[in-house]
């Protein structure tokens, strides 16, 4: 779960508690003044229709009394009128149960209160006063009420449903609005992060903030200053090893013409020595040329030459020379598959990648074993794999092969290692055109994939 769903939740809870908060909260304070003052209403008007009930018989008889009765039993929340005499008897109250208002006979009779008896499995609470007939007889009035009903937080009419849905509809945009609020400078430095990683030296992400003053836009600003510290020392350093590449050519080149006159002058006697001599220079030579070729990758720039290749054709032609060096030492170069697939590119870059995968695939490999190389073409991508049967590498280090003098562990010595920059050149040289490069343990050696986009129609150079 995201960090914005996150928030968006949290607030969302928040904001419903509060709202369950404040509909307990005026429940509970309506709760107690509500029924006391229907008690005390309750016990008022029982007095009331006791004194006239006994006023109404004396001046009118049973029929205004029986007439009296009927008008007190209208109200909606009257449920129930009765007389009931001291010895029982149910009086203008046809099947009415004497003794289920036995008790509250007796109490009534025996108190010159309202007696108050409250049943909530029916909702109701009955109410009696003993009064007095004018020949001396006592009866008690029983009334029935209904008991108060408190009313919802949104009323009752049918309204209060599109009232629940426009609290819902606010609180759910609020909520949104505020978790998109505090998770969108998040999401944005998180991209802006992925840009860097990727390579884009010059992503920052203050300037996108807006006008925040908070942690968020502090962390921004943190951000961008690191990025441009990074942006610095990287391209000074890129700068240092493209002069220093520059600088050293010169050197070299004036170190190998005294070489041939040293060699010329000399009586044979310091073969060898030539020999090795030449044998590090070439080598110096390489690692200038290599290093130039990276500085020149390294900057991003895709100012070379383009065109359609053929690249069947082109994987071919360099899995045939490399084929024709590691026969030298006793391993082989097969090509198992080759789909045909017509690419966009340099023609010299991306065979040099292929190239250096190639060499390091065949330093690598089991001596009697080959290199299977294979070409496929799905999908509208064309992938290059090339699988070696070597020891493999250490999960943990596949990420660092294709960073410039990197070397896994034992393979540090330059017997069985290069100079570190093939696999640097080939991940450059593939990303300069919009593809990628990867490699994994597969069986018993590593296998390395290169993906380039592939074209349908034939482009001009």
């Amino acid at each position: 779960m995201n960090l914005f769903v996150k928030i968006f939740l949290w607030f969302l809870a928040a904001l419903a508690l509060m709202v369950g908060v404040v509909v307990f909260l005026n429940w509970t304070v309506q709760t107690e003044p509500v029924v006391s003052r229907w008690r005390v209403s309750v016990t008022n008007q029982t007095n009331i229709y006791a004194e006239t009930a006994a006023q109404i018989y004396a001046a009118e008889g049973e029929p205004g009394l029986r007439r009296f009765l009927d008008r007190i039993r209208k109200p909606e929340n009257i449920g129930e009128v009765d007389l009931i005499g001291e010895n029982g008897r149910v009086w203008m109250s046809e099947g009415v149960a004497a003794e289920s208002y036995k008790e509250l006979v007796a109490k009534a009779l025996s108190s010159d209160i309202v007696e108050i008896e409250s049943q909530p499995e029916m909702a109701t609470s009955v109410s009696a006063r003993k009064f007095a007939l004018a020949n001396g007889e006592r009866y008690v009035l029983i009334v029935r009420w209904e008991r108060p009903r408190f009313t919802p937080f949104f009323g009752e009419s049918p309204l209060r449903y599109v009232r629940y849905g426009a609290l819902l509809l606010t609180a759910l945009v609020l909520c949104w609005l505020l978790a998109k609020y505090l998770a969108s400078p998040i999401g944005k430095l998180r991209r802006a992060t992925q840009r860097f990683a990727d390579g884009d030296l010059s992503t920052r992400v203050a300037g996108k903030l807006g006008r925040r003053r908070d942690e968020l836009a502090s962390l921004a600003k943190d951000f961008d200053v690191m990025a441009e510290r990074i942006e610095t020392l990287i391209t000074s350093q890129q700068r240092l090893s493209r002069d220093v590449s520059h600088e050293l050519r010169s050197p070299l080149a004036r170190m190998n013409v005294a070489l041939e006159i040293a060699k010329q002058k000399s009586n044979g006697e310091n073969a060898g020595f030539f020999q090795r001599v030449e044998s590090e220079s070439q080598r110096l030579n390489d690692m200038i040329s290599r290093l130039l070729t990276l500085s020149k990758l390294e900057t991003g720039s895709k100012d070379f030459d383009q065109r359609e290749l053929n690249l069947k054709t082109l994987v071919e032609q360099v899995a045939a020379d490399a084929d024709f060096e590691a026969n030298a030492r006793n391993r082989s170069v097969k090509v198992v598959r080759a789909d045909d697939c017509r690419v966009v590119g340099s023609d010299s870059l991306i065979r040099s990648a292929v190239e250096n995968v190639l060499r390091n695939a065949i330093r690598y490999t089991k001596e009697g074993t080959s290199v299977d190389v294979s070409i496929t073409n799905g999908g509208g991508q064309a992938t290059v794999s090339i699988v070696d049967h070597g020891e493999g590498v250490p999960d943990a280090e596949l990420a660092n092969l294709f960073k410039p003098f990197y070397r896994v562990g034992e393979a540090r010595d330059r017997g069985s290692g290069g100079t570190g920059l093939g696999l640097a050149i080939a991940d450059h040289a593939i990303r300069a055109h919009d593809g990628k490069i990867s490699a994994k343990n597969q069986g018993d050696g590593l296998a390395v994939e290169i993906v380039l986009n592939c074209v349908k129609t034939a482009v001009k150079a």
